[in-house]
């Protein structure tokens, strides 16, 4: 038991350890992690892969050589989308470690644990591995025990198995549509275009090679990156546009007519077609009140949390909920695993559409209207002294303290929090159209800019 009475400042953020390779996440620090990740669980083996980022190799020797040092062998499972790293995990009993920085921009990377059950460790956990690294109580091995690097081709398609054992493969199949797909060069360019082959889609990839500089699009699955897949989609006769974040645990989606899905509209349409009256469905705060309309309408019991998939997937695990998510595109189905997964998101959706027979954008059309807009604001002051005066600015208004600050604005909010992979703040604003939104996260984001100067 380790010494948690004085804290230094927090390595895991809302998903992992995210820095800059040579800056502020150097080999010698992945080393180091590594350490202090096997000499805290003390494991005879743990499972790691990377997605496609030009400092993938670098960081997961780092880590690997400094789990190595404990005693523990290597499993490298090479690159693979990061729930397919934790079906592994969950499926063989073991921790991984995924080396990714998701949706961030190229010149990042990261470290996330993951548990044996395939979840992203609890903040416990990381507690425990972060005063091991900070003390400097690493439990090396004598050279005759140091663990050895092993190889496993194999976790990809069991993944994909297993995510065709939980849909209707039959019915996908039978309905045969043609589907646009956009991997980002990321780590779905061949996982996702295997499972869509496997389910009889009629395919046409874009940036289905590895290109760790995502020299085709950034990595983060928004609109404006998306130009292409819509463009496609608008000019050919395709049932779907599907397409990933850089590591493979969000799937948003284009519909036939070329128009994005917001990942808010997404999670309130499989809640709606796959959870029944008396089920849990669990979500964060930043979600749209679509999403507790279609709860409602079926009978089910909405759970909120504060933002974050750990946080989520650790409520679902905990209630025993059948599916959670997030407004991302981040959806948790937990008849697969307790954790976002942007390939089973991806075939729940196939399947919706080929058991009702329904396009895309008329099951969309189904849901309660509400539009949700997303900002991201550089700050100039620590988050602390930031909340304290918006506190002050919005005492007069009925405010929600469960995840920074969510302001009620009659029937609509605005929800203002720290990033926790980024030094931005998130600004979310929901209205009953676009344009009521727009205006709000207008309002909001002058208000806030004008507290920091």
């Amino acid at each position: 038991m380790y010494m948690k009475s004085v804290r230094k400042k927090r390595l895991f953020g809302t998903n992992g350890i995210r820095g800059i390779p040579n800056a502020d996440l150097s080999p010698v620090f992945a080393m180091e992690i590594g350490q202090s990740i096997c000499s805290y669980f003390t494991v005879e083996r743990i499972a790691i892969a990377r997605d496609t980022r030009v400092t993938g190799s670098m960081i997961e020797s780092a880590v690997a050589s400094g789990i190595m040092s404990t005693g523990s062998s290597v499993i490298d499972l090479g690159i693979l989308p990061t729930p397919a790293l934790q079906y592994y995990c969950r499926t063989h009993g073991i921790y991984g470690v995924m080396i990714t920085a998701s949706h961030n921009p190229p010149q990042f990377n990261g470290i996330k644990c993951i548990d044996r059950d395939g979840t992203e460790l609890s903040v416990d956990d990381e507690i425990g591995v972060e005063d091991i690294y900070y003390e400097k109580k690493a439990a090396l091995s004598e050279w005759r025990t140091c663990g050895a690097l092993k190889h496993d081709n194999t976790a990809a398609d069991s993944y994909i198995e297993g995510i065709l054992k939980k849909v209707d493969s039959a019915s996908i199949s039978k309905a045969a549509f043609r589907v646009a797909f956009d991997a980002g060069n990321g780590a779905s360019y061949q996982t996702t275009p295997a499972l869509l082959t496997a389910l009889n889609i009629r395919l046409v990839s874009l940036n289905c090679n590895a290109d760790g500089l995502f020299t085709s699009r950034e990595s983060e699955p928004k609109p404006e990156n998306l130009s292409s897949l819509i463009g496609l989609v608008k000019s050919g006769n395709f049932d779907l546009g599907i397409a990933h974040d850089g590591d493979a645990d969000r799937a948003v989606f284009i519909d036939e007519k070329g128009e994005f899905i917001d990942g808010d509209k997404t999670l309130s349409l499989i809640v709606k077609y796959t959870a029944k009256r008396g089920d849990v469905v669990v979500t964060p705060i930043s979600s749209s009140d679509c999403i507790s309309d279609v709860c409602k309408e079926i009978g089910a019991t909405l759970v909120r949390t504060k933002v974050g998939a750990p946080i989520v997937s650790r409520k679902m695990i905990e209630i025993k909920a059948k599916i959670g998510g997030e407004e991302n595109g981040g959806v948790i189905y937990s008849g697969h695993q307790f954790c976002r997964d942007g390939a089973m998101t991806a075939a729940l959706v196939l399947q919706l559409m080929a058991l009702t027979k329904k396009s895309i954008s008329d099951l969309i059309g189904e849901l309660p209207k509400y539009s949700l807009t997303k900002r991201a604001v550089q700050i100039s002051k620590p988050w602390s002294e930031l909340l304290k005066s918006l506190e002050t600015e919005f005492s007069g208004k009925e405010i929600d303290r469960m995840d920074g600050i969510k302001i009620n604005e009659g029937s609509n909010w605005v929800l203002i929090r720290p990033s926790g992979t980024e030094p931005i703040v998130r600004l979310y604003a929901q209205g009953r159209d676009e344009k009521e939104s727009s205006r709000l996260a207008d309002l909001y984001q002058s208000k806030l800019e004008k507290i920091m100067k």
